[in-house]
Parts: C-alpha cells; structure tokens; sequence
C-alpha cells in the first residue's frame, strides 16, 4: 500500500498510508476506533475504492486484477456477517462451495479452531456465542486456504480464553506461509504480531517490531499511586517537570524532566499536595506508553 489516502465526505479517513509486509509475516495495525483501520481493510480486500494511491495484494494491483484477490484472500470483518439463519456446517459448507474448494480438502488448516465448534454444527449462526461467531467466522475466511488472511478485530468483545486461543491459532497459520494482517484496539496484543503499524487518524505514527518501538521509547517513565487517583492526574499535570502523564489502570504512567526533579522530590511534592500513600515505581515502557507518547 503506497500513499493511499480516503475520504467519507469532509472527513479525511486516511491521509497517504503506505506500509508493506513480507510473506508469512503477522502484521498488525494497533490503533482506536476510528483510526482508519477498516478502511485499509476494505481497500485491500478489494470492497473499496481509494480516491488517491497505489495498493498490491500479492502481487495483484487491487483495482486492475480485484477479481484474483478476491480468490486469493480471507477476510474476517470487524463484524459478524455470515448467514445468521444458517446453521455452523451449512455457513462452512457454502463458503467451501463458493471458492470451489471443500471442507475436506482445508480442514487441517481449520481443524483445530473448527473442532471446538463443531459440536454445534447443527445450531444456527445467529445463536452462537460472542466467540463461537469469531470462530466460525475464521473457520469460513480460512476454508479456502487464502495466501493473505485479514483479520479485522478479531478479538474485540471476545473473552480472555478466546483471544489467547485465537493468538494460537494465528501463530500456527504463520507456519503454512499465510500472511496475516489483523487489527486491534488492544495495545497488548501487539507483542503477539511480528511487526506493527501504530495508527491514529488514518495516519501511521511509526512501523516497527514491537521490541525496536519499545527499544526506541527514550524516556525514564514512573508509575504513581496514591488514595485520590483523579487529584492526582491532575497534580501531576501542573507540575512543570511532569512531562506527560496518563491513566493506566491503578497507576498513572508519567515521564519527567530528569535534570529537575528526582523520584523523592515528586513524592515530596505530591505529599506537600496532600496526597497519603504516594507510591513511585520506575518501570518499563510498553506499547500503550510508546503509543501515547508519539
């Protein structure tokens, strides 16, 4: 994808994104909801077109050869869309048919996603749960055994055992030399991904391992604590060595000016503030800190 640029009306969806990624590589493209992230998706799987840019599916030039991406690429939308009045065997069943394959001929890519569905063959699609849709949805994107596999949100409003047993599943399929591109709202599960595309109001921040992006972080970065968490956002931020500062759960992550103030002078400072059982600890960045910091 080289400078593509997208725009719904008076809003700019995407501002001249370019990335590239390599065969059997798990991409991921880690930003919030309206970044930008299912506009790629659609423009790489050949449901839209860009106003501005150049995009290549293996390849495959996405406006002149969109017919052959179509039979080359699985695609997992952020929402559910298969036929919700068909049961699970018949939803696997007919995208097996249209992509003139068989359920017989894939089943060892899906075998160990399907397996654990397949006990509800029977049941309707629309009477699943939150992540036996995911699964089927996966199971009918993979039947064909695509070469480019785009995953968009696979995991969100899926549960923690479900979105571990995903992250597997991914893995496994990187082996068959499938390339995997797949977006996420959730930070931590960048380091899952071999590299990442840090998106924000459809343009990239940085595209990096998440090892280099953390690598590159910089900055001493300290977690803060004490009993009036929302008091002390606020005191933090009217320090004038306090450079950033951030909720993260029962913390708050901030970096300072490390000429001026010492980890006792800010504990000193939010005591003088009136905060009890003020805690400091240094720690490591992660991409949730790198992402805000950029």
């Amino acid at each position: 994808m080289e400078d593509i640029k997208k725009s719904y009306g008076k809003i700019s969806a995407l501002k001249g994104v370019s990335f590239e990624t390599g065969e059997g590589e798990i991409f991921g493209i880690i930003g919030p909801d309206g970044a930008g992230k299912t506009t790629i998706f659609r423009i790489l799987t050949t449901l839209l077109l860009a106003d501005s840019g150049r995009a290549v599916v293996d390849g495959l030039d996405v406006v002149r050869d969109y017919k052959k991406i179509r039979e080359e690429v699985g695609y997992m939308p952020g929402r559910f869309s298969l036929y919700q009045d068909m049961t699970v065997e018949e939803n696997l069943a007919f995208f097996a048919k249209v992509f003139n394959s068989s359920i017989e001929k894939n089943y060892y890519l899906i075998k160990d996603i399907y397996s654990q569905i397949e006990p509800f063959k029977t049941r309707r699609a629309g009477a699943l749960s939150g992540g036996m849709k995911q699964k089927l949805a996966l199971s009918c994107a993979l039947i064909h055994k695509p070469r480019v596999l785009f995953l968009d949100e696979p995991t969100t409003g899926v549960d923690p055992v479900s979105r571990k047993e995903l992250w597997g599943i991914l893995k496994n399929l990187k082996h068959e030399g499938i390339t995997i591109i797949v977006s996420t709202p959730y930070m931590d599960e960048a380091s899952m991904c071999d590299r990442i595309g840090l998106i924000r109001e459809g343009n990239f921040l940085k595209i990096d391992t998440p090892e280099n992006i953390i690598g590159d972080f910089g900055k001493s970065l300290w977690a803060v604590h004490s009993l009036s968490m929302s008091k002390l956002l606020k005191d933090l931020r009217c320090n004038k060595f306090v450079r950033t500062s951030f909720a993260f759960g029962d913390y708050h992550h901030v970096t300072v000016d490390m000429d001026n103030i010492t980890l006792d002078g800010l504990k000193l400072y939010l005591q003088d503030k009136g905060h009890r059982d003020v805690e400091i600890l240094p720690i490591m960045a992660g991409i949730e800190d790198c992402f805000m910091d950029l």
